[in-house]
């Protein structure tokens, strides 16, 4: 094993075992950013996190508990974010194969998270979507597909509940 690897291995271990919590969240963001994660300025995690792919986030986010990406793909959050806890990314899949084996050829997706959003808990996001500016993602969603900037959206799979105002706060 490459010394690197086990700098970030522990690292990790570190966040996700020994100062999981609501504390010490620099020393958090530090650790996971010498782990190759992109945490910006002022986030906090609270952990634990699994993140075989790529994350990179914005600024002053909140990365709740239990926050997992499952998958060897990108997300993308940005700034001012809140990601409630047990949040699903779901970053890799399969293509439809032949009837031998319908889990064909494997493939990685970048899911996109635009500044201000809210993604409630127990959300589950997948494949290649966007979700614009200033939306919320009810908690126990599904979405599997792009959401247009100032949104409320829920259920499974997710679907429009309203669009939000931008001077409305309830």
């Amino acid at each position: 094993m490459k010394l690197k690897t086990a700098k970030n291995i522990l690292a990790v271990y570190l966040v996700n075992h020994v100062i999981s919590g609501t504390y010490l969240y620099e020393e958090k963001r530090r650790l996971l950013n010498s782990a190759g994660f992109s945490l910006g300025e002022g986030t906090k995690v609270v952990g634990p996190v699994v993140c075989p792919g790529k994350l990179k986030t914005g600024r002053n986010c909140w990365l709740g508990k239990n926050l997992t990406i499952h998958g060897n793909g990108t997300v993308e959050i940005g700034d001012n974010c809140d990601i409630a806890p047990d949040v699903t990314f779901l970053t890799g899949g399969h293509a439809i194969g032949s009837p031998e084996r319908r889990a064909g050829e494997g493939q990685k997706y970048t899911i996109s998270v635009g500044d201000g959003c809210w993604i409630g808990a127990r959300a589950t996001l997948g494949r290649n979507i966007t979700i614009g500016k200033g939306c919320v993602v009810a908690a126990c969603a599904c979405v599997m597909k792009d959401v247009p900037e100032n949104t409320l959206v829920g259920g499974v799979p997710a679907r429009i509940i309203r669009k939000l105002d931008e001077e409305t706060y309830e």
